[in-house]
């Protein structure tokens, strides 16, 4: 079987080749001397840059294709790539691939009801216990799917509180630690077995119809919770105008003295807009944490119970515990799955959903309480299996939001190639965003790619951005226009990393004009 790429089912053809020719060893067969000095392209990006040349690696092999079918993969280019480096976003390669392996892609994570009272004439008396398994992506589509559920029991009325166990995972990993201190961004949301929609408010402001105004709307929906617009609106440029909109959300002042401030959840809540916007700014988002996983929760549970019809018999207080052993199930929802929520973090490098993935493979297989150190060893066993041996790597909490964790471009080059020998290979790759139309990739090698509007088979690049303070990288595939597959991967760590960006669109625009064999191309 050939190994080609008509349309997107390049993995799966090539697959049954490689299992045969050199079973999940990834360096066997024909390989060749790859160049060490760099394409003139991204020698002369790295000049305009200002970056040291030794504070760049890159690593470029060949992978076997239709137009190259000999078996192994070929060496291409490498510059330092032995060496360790701060990989930032791109070690998320390394945490939904072994994911998708040992789970599969239809794996589904379930969040459990149990309660300890009893449904009587449409009313349920008692607690609900939310038991949480860490599902990544409940979003506020998933929350009314579980309460449509809940309704379908003949349930009208809940005369109880909300109960919520996390007790899937050890308590340290769901501290807020960080490695910047903003603790209220959404990037930095610590793992939550009950996670719901990330724990992150997303408003978005625009003009409302006259221009004289705004209007904001938000999501996702929580109960007793209103927005007071103090934005003034003004005649000016839009650019910059944004910063200086200021947020604040507060209980409703009429409640501060009240005996309900002790149960946050049932209180009335008000975000404050305050500031000034151009009339010319249209769709300025605010992504906000700003509540506490269990009055999130709570809010949230409410507001979407009260969508599907559902009533209080009083405004229900929510609050971490235990299910008891006398309590009794209502329902166990299943999730979006695996291979859905790899899409988002590699697309959009989403960190929480990334972390919670990884602790799924320790909750899994160790059980729970899921810790890192678990999740660590189920990864190293996985690439000990596969023959993969990476002494220098450093796992901190497998989202590359991190300062201590590495891995060579080499190894993780490693990875790539490995990936190819998996029967989740195509289902792998097609998470990678494409360069020019998808999430982090979707601005990149636009111009590029117009070049080749007009082949039958166009060029392609599916690649994992990461980046961090004095951290660049990238990570994945590159289909030349001559129908080569190559693997690259490249780390900038340096104070000028952010001058990167065309550091790496110059090498994946040479490997897309088929790198160091142009005289192959059609």
């Amino acid at each position: 079987m050939k190994f080609d790429r008509p349309n997107r089912s390049f993995l799966t053809q090539y697959l049954g080749l490689v299992l045969a020719l050199f079973c999940f060893t990834p360096f066997l067969g024909h390989r060749a001397v790859a160049q060490s000095s760099m394409p003139i392209g991204v020698e002369q990006a790295i000049k305009r840059s200002g970056i040291p040349k030794d504070s760049i690696s890159i690593a470029v092999s060949e992978i076997p294709s239709a137009a190259n079918p000999k078996p192994g993969s070929r060496q291409i280019l490498n510059w330092r790539d032995e060496v360790a480096m701060n990989p930032a976003s791109t070690i998320k390669l390394l945490t939904t691939l072994v994911a998708l392996d040992i789970l599969g892609p239809k794996y589904r994570w379930k969040t459990e009801l149990f309660t300890d009272g009893a449904i009587k004439n449409g009313t349920l008396k008692g607690n609900i216990y939310f038991v949480g398994h860490g599902d990544p992506k409940w979003i506020p589509e998933e929350l009314d799917r579980l309460t449509k559920q809940l309704r379908d029991l003949d349930i009208q009325r809940i005369d109880g509180n909300l109960i919520f166990d996390r007790s899937a995972y050890a308590k340290q990993v769901m501290e807020e630690v960080t490695i910047d201190g903003e603790t209220l961004r959404a990037y930095n949301v610590a793992p939550d077995p009950l996670l719901y929609a990330f724990r992150t408010l997303s408003f978005e402001i625009n003009p409302n119809k006259t221009g004289q105004g705004s209007q904001i709307s938000y999501t996702p929906k929580l109960a007793r919770f209103t927005i007071q617009n103090d934005i003034s609106m003004r005649p000016t440029p839009c650019d910059g105008t944004r910063r200086n909109l200021r947020l604040e959300i507060i209980p409703n002042p009429t409640e501060i003295a009240s005996s309900q401030l002790k149960n946050k959840s049932a209180i009335q809540w008000k975000a404050i807009f305050s500031g000034e916007l151009s009339q010319k700014c249209r769709e300025i988002t605010f992504n906000a944490v700003k509540f506490d996983p269990d009055t999130f929760l709570t809010l949230g549970f409410t507001a979407a119970w009260e969508d599907a019809g559902g009533l209080w018999v009083r405004p229900p207080s929510g609050q971490a515990g235990s299910v008891p052993v006398y309590a009794r199930p209502l329902l166990s929802f299943e999730g979006l799955s695996l291979l859905d929520a790899t899409e988002d973090i590699n697309k959009l490098s989403n960190n929480v959903m990334a972390r919670q993935v990884f602790l799924t493979l320790a909750l899994e297989k160790v059980g729970k309480p899921a810790d890192i150190e678990s999740a660590k060893g189920v990864v190293q066993a996985w690439l000990n299996q596969r023959g993969l041996d990476f002494p220098e790597l450093v796992i901190e909490n497998g989202s590359g939001l991190s300062r201590n964790e590495a891995i060579s471009a080499r190894h993780l080059n490693s990875l790539l190639i490995s990936a190819q020998n998996l029967p989740i290979a195509e289902a792998f790759a097609n998470t990678l965003p494409a360069a020019g139309s998808e999430g982090t990739m979707r601005h990149r090698l636009i111009t590029q790619l117009r070049k080749f509007l007009h082949l039958k088979k166009k060029p392609e690049a599916r690649i994992k951005t990461g980046s961090l303070n004095h951290v660049r990288t990238i990570s994945g595939y590159v289909f030349s226009k001559s129908g080569r597959i190559y693997a690259v991967t490249s780390f900038i760590n340096d104070p000028k990393a952010n001058r990167g960006q065309e550091v790496h669109d110059q090498l994946l625009t040479w490997l897309l004009e088929d790198g160091p064999d142009p005289k192959d191309a059609r």
